[in-house]
């Protein structure tokens, strides 16, 4: 069902806008404001998947109702009703968020095809939505230990700043996560945060990969293509195992946060871009400089903010919530009902020598619900956790 509310000062057109609608389809359920004051009132304690708006109103006028009702429930869709003279100021109200609008009298097929179209917008809306919040599920950070909740008050003071940061600690201790975290708490949550693992891509490739190529600039290049940092326009791009990236590509990427400038390869135009850069690495980047593997100067660019993500063995205490957190996600993906782990067994867990982090344990974890009885025992853990 969709819930659709009229705001009009007139009763006449209001019922005919009414009759319209329910006449069209039996799952729109229409809701009136006789003005912009009570319409607001409805919008704020109710939950509507589009509102028609008059424009020219007496109390308070549809650009009004349209700019507090965008503060209130910023993802709202209005549809602005405007007379004949109000066609200026109606094309203004696209420009402060509204869907569309319509004349009066309005035209019929018009009318229902605005309204399919804002309604699709809505739902469209909805799914992004629901889908994020199945990503962000995706990148929980599991624990309470004070390492963990350390990282956390860290992510929650920078998320919202533009600062740069670098992530450092060992393989599987889960610095995407952090990441992840960082980019859907800032204000760039709404575009996108792109992944370039940067010890995954061949040297000669790697700069093509993060800046794009125009046709012929190699014997592979058979049309333009956009690079990652282009991708990650407004956004955020994540250079994993930044450590590993050529120098040669290391002076691009330093041009980049330095003028937010780009270029293809083979091509001689600057592309500007707006990115925030968070960087991660298993390496000691310190150590990296000294043997002349790794710019200094770009290192300092990147290392404004640094937050090191502890190997699970100085988190032991997080291991049984982790266990439970991967018992019933194992399950889920599986289609299965979670397994009950016993205090035995999970105290044998938490005394293992992680030496591959939170990846090792998740293996561990699913090869025990896969081979293991109805009840993770001690004994399970003996024989299917061993090294």
């Amino acid at each position: 069902m969709s819930k659709i509310l009229i705001i009009e000062d007139e009763p006449a057109i209001r019922r005919v806008l009414t009759k319209i609608l329910t006449e069209e389809s039996d799952t729109y359920i229409v809701d009136e404001a006789e003005d912009g004051i009570q319409g607001l009132e409805k919008i704020k304690n109710e939950d509507y998947d589009l509102v028609l708006c008059d424009i020219k109103m007496p109390k308070m006028d549809g650009v009004e109702v349209l700019e507090a009702a965008k503060k209130i429930k910023p993802e709202i869709q209005m549809v602005m009703i405007s007379g004949h003279g109000d066609l200026e100021t109606a094309v203004n109200t696209m420009r402060l968020g509204a869907f569309d609008y319509i004349s009066k009298p309005p035209d019929l097929n018009r009318l229902l095809n605005t309204v399919r179209n804002a309604l699709d917008k809505t739902k469209l809306v909805v799914e992004n939505k629901i889908l994020k919040k199945k990503v962000s599920k995706n990148y929980e950070m599991i624990g309470e230990s004070q390492p963990i909740n350390h990282i956390k008050d860290m992510i929650e003071k920078v998320a919202l700043t533009e600062a740069r940061v670098l992530i450092t600690g060992p393989n599987g201790t889960g610095k995407e996560l952090v990441a992840h975290q960082l980019h859907e708490k800032s204000e760039r949550a709404n575009f996108p945060i792109i992944e370039v693992n940067c010890a995954a891509i061949p040297s000669e490739l790697i700069e093509s990969e993060l800046f794009g190529h125009v046709k012929g600039a190699f014997t592979s290049a058979v049309k333009d293509r956009a690079g990652k940092f282009e991708a990650a326009d407004g956004g955020t791009i994540f250079l994993d195992e930044i450590g590993d990236m050529s120098l040669s590509a290391q002076a691009k990427v330093l041009r980049a946060l330095q003028e937010s400038l780009i270029q293809r390869v083979g091509a001689d135009k600057d592309i500007k871009v707006n990115v925030r850069v968070v960087a991660a690495t298993n390496k000691d980047l310190k150590v990296e400089i000294a043997e002349g593997r790794f710019r200094e100067d770009l290192y300092h660019r990147l290392a404004v903010i640094l937050i090191k993500v502890p190997a699970l063995n100085e988190r032991r205490d997080d291991i049984p919530l982790l266990i439970e957190y991967f018992n019933d996600k194992i399950a889920s993906e599986q289609g299965n009902s979670s397994k009950k782990f016993s205090k035995q067994a999970i105290k044998l867990l938490q005394e293992y020598d992680w030496t591959g982090n939170i990846r090792e344990l998740r293996n561990v974890v699913e090869r025990l619900i896969i081979l293991g009885g109805n009840e993770i025992s001690e004994d399970d853990v003996k024989l299917f956790a061993s090294k």
